[in-house]
């Protein structure tokens, strides 16, 4: 491996992050960073000085690139949820669990998805990595004091529409297993217990639906969690975007990932993605890594 390389696969894994909290695309996030890399190849970089910082500039103009597009082409494709980070909380890969454990969660990235692309840029390259406001300013060609704005309008919308989540993963799961209890046995009033009063519920079918369809408060949103009930035999455990989630797989064939943000011992937000096509992208299932045993059922 040449100087240059090893250099960048230091910074790889920042800007992997930078990218994927921009854009909430797995491939989209790689493409950036795989542009990065073959920019920085075709750039004189001997006066330089911080090349994580150039690096970082040069994936986030790519980024706010595909953002503008995406918002023009927003109408037309529709509104889908962000692609999930999906790892298995079973104790076999340590690096992997220790980068999910740091990542974005899924509800963050919805109310991203929300932000104008100067806000998003500005908000995650500010709040998130800590890049100067000078710096961000000259990326997105606005003033410091606009650019000051964009974050904190940024900033607010995240900080009313993100639940913090409970930092204790044992209990997530807790309580995703009460879910998945009670939709199993078709108890309403299990459900509603475990479930915040303003929950809400986001499905996106991909292809099956134009748009995420979303569902509020406990008793909505229990209704159609009965149904989930039929799926709890199909539910491995799983870490999405670090926090407790399940994969569901049936005859070998992925269904959906459901990702859960509960916060103060209830469910505040349930995510789930069952487009086929972006989860042959996004998921690889446990018996396909090396070495692995089939997942196990969420507990009875």
């Amino acid at each position: 491996m040449d100087e240059l390389t090893e250099r960048f696969e230091e910074h790889r894994p920042r800007l992997r992050a930078v990218a994927y909290r921009m854009l909430g695309s797995v491939a989209e996030a790689e493409d950036a960073v795989q542009e990065a890399w073959l920019r920085l190849h075709r750039a004189d970089t001997d006066e330089v000085e911080n090349l994580g910082a150039w690096l970082t500039t040069v994936v986030a103009r790519l980024c706010l690139n595909v953002l503008r597009s995406r918002e023009q082409r927003r109408e037309e494709f529709g509104v889908h949820l962000p692609d999930p980070v999906v790892g298995y909380d079973d104790g076999t890969d340590p690096e992997h669990e220790a980068v999910l454990a740091d990542s974005v969660g899924l509800a963050m990235l919805v109310v991203l998805d929300t932000l104008t692309p100067a806000e998003r840029v500005a908000f995650v390259l500010h709040d998130l990595f800590a890049v100067p406001f000078d710096q961000v300013a000259a990326l997105i060609e606005k003033s410091v004091a606009a650019t000051r704005q964009l974050a904190s309008r940024a900033r607010r919308r995240v900080q009313g529409q993100v639940p913090t989540p409970d930092p204790d993963l044992a209990r997530q799961r807790d309580v995703v297993n009460a879910f998945f209890a009670a939709a199993r046995d078709g108890d309403l009033d299990a459900l509603v217990a475990v479930l915040d009063p303003d929950v809400v519920l986001r499905s996106d079918a991909g292809a099956a639906s134009r748009f995420t369809v979303t569902y509020t408060g406990a008793r909505t949103v229990a209704g159609q969690a009965v149904t989930f009930g039929r799926l709890s035999p199909f539910a491995r455990p799983a870490l999405v975007n670090g926090a407790a989630g399940v994969v569901v797989v049936a005859n070998g064939r992925p269904l959906s990932v459901m990702a859960f943000t509960v916060s103060g011992g209830r469910i505040v937000a349930i995510d789930v993605l069952a487009d086929s096509e972006r989860l042959q992208d996004v998921l690889v299932l446990p018996h396909e890594r090396e070495g692995d045993a089939p997942a196990v059922p969420l507990e009875s």
